[in-house]
């Protein structure tokens, strides 16, 4: 083998390239591989519903199917009597033969979760394509229809069709859910109130999961200083797709009309002071435990930025779990001391 040879200065960028090309390679095999897999399941599935249909066929023989076609194909996986009445309920829940194109590009593994959890074909081929857009996990996918994701896009009540126009008003309702979920943060009664605050950012990932694809994490309480006074937005992100900011405040308890004010002028800070030319409109979502809807009509009539009004909620905890997390009125006070110890800091 030649190591020692004198190699010209190109090598390395080209020895990279080819590199990405071969796993590019790969990727694209296992993908037709998974994508000829998960139909021939399909296929299978259909046989075995038109003929019980057409010609009698009991349960009982797809335990005997499985081992015959188990023994004919000595070392494949994926024929036992489970998988083949995942096969068969496939063949019912796509009945025309004609399987979306976003259902055969996921592993067979999301298929059957999604037989498993969603009962209309519309359910199963929204997750389908979400999941192939943002390439979800199993487990992440599992999540997102535990959490009934689908639902909760653009259900919060906002003033977004008043304040913007036409299709950027329609990309502003998907950026904003109700109720949000947060059942991940996994804390207890005994963590410190200063920690809460560090315990969502490392939770980042989550968040951002739950808030949906495109977010980017900009700041928490971002500082910002009007004429002398000094205001603090709790939570700053932007919309990677939309290209727009998206500022979002936390409330305890129910919505109150000053609020909307509140949040209004921090949209309307952050458009003047961060916004560039080319990015959408700033948009606010607010955060509260609950609201009257139409106390919120009429406040969000007399907010003249884009802003929602959403919920947050626990509540896919087990009821213990529930219990331990912090309270509405503990993540505000958190908020403060980090706010009071980020100005010491800043003395000193």
């Amino acid at each position: 083998m030649a190591t020692d040879i004198a190699l010209p200065e190109s090598y390395g960028r080209v020895l990279e390239d080819l590199k990405q090309r071969v796993k590019l390679s790969q990727v694209r095999v296992r993908r037709r591989a998974n994508n000829e897999l998960v139909r021939l399941y399909y296929s299978i599935g259909h046989t075995i519903l038109e003929h019980q249909e057409e010609q009698g066929w009991g349960a009982g023989v797809i335990e005997r199917l499985a081992p015959d076609l188990s023994a004919a194909f000595a070392g494949v996986q994926g024929f036992s009597p489970t998988n083949l009445r995942y096969m068969r309920a496939a063949a019912l829940a796509w009945p025309d033969q004609n399987l979306p194109q976003a259902v055969g590009e996921l592993p067979w593994g999301h298929v059957r979760a999604r037989l498993d959890r969603l009962d209309t074909t519309e359910d199963r081929n929204w997750y389908a394509a979400a999941a192939v857009e943002q390439g979800w996990s199993r487990n992440v996918l599992l999540d997102r229809i535990k959490a009934r994701t689908r639902q909760r896009i653009g259900a919060a009540p906002s003033n977004f069709s008043e304040q913007l126009t036409g299709e950027d008003s329609d990309l502003a309702v998907q950026l904003a859910r109700d109720p949000y979920v947060f059942d991940f943060l996994g804390l207890t009664q005994v963590a410190a109130e200063r920690d809460l605050e560090q315990a969502i950012v490392d939770k980042l990932e989550h968040t951002l999961l739950e808030l949906g694809d495109g977010f980017a994490f900009v700041g928490r309480q971002k500082h910002f200083v009007v004429d002398g006074d000094d205001f603090y937005i709790d939570l700053l992100f932007f919309h990677t797709t939309q290209l727009r900011y998206v500022v979002i405040e936390l409330k305890i308890g129910k919505f109150e009309p000053s609020f909307a004010g509140q949040l209004g002028f921090y949209v309307a800070l952050v458009d003047d002071r961060l916004r560039l030319p080319t990015h959408a409109p700033t948009v606010g979502i607010l955060l509260c435990t609950d609201r009257n809807e139409a106390v919120v009509r009429y406040s969000l009539g007399a907010t003249p930025q884009p802003v929602a009004v959403s919920t947050y909620t626990y509540d896919l905890l087990p009821e213990p779990e529930q219990q331990a997390l912090p309270s509405a009125e503990a993540l505000t006070r958190a908020i403060a001391v980090e706010h009071q110890q980020d100005e010491k800091t800043d003395g000193e």
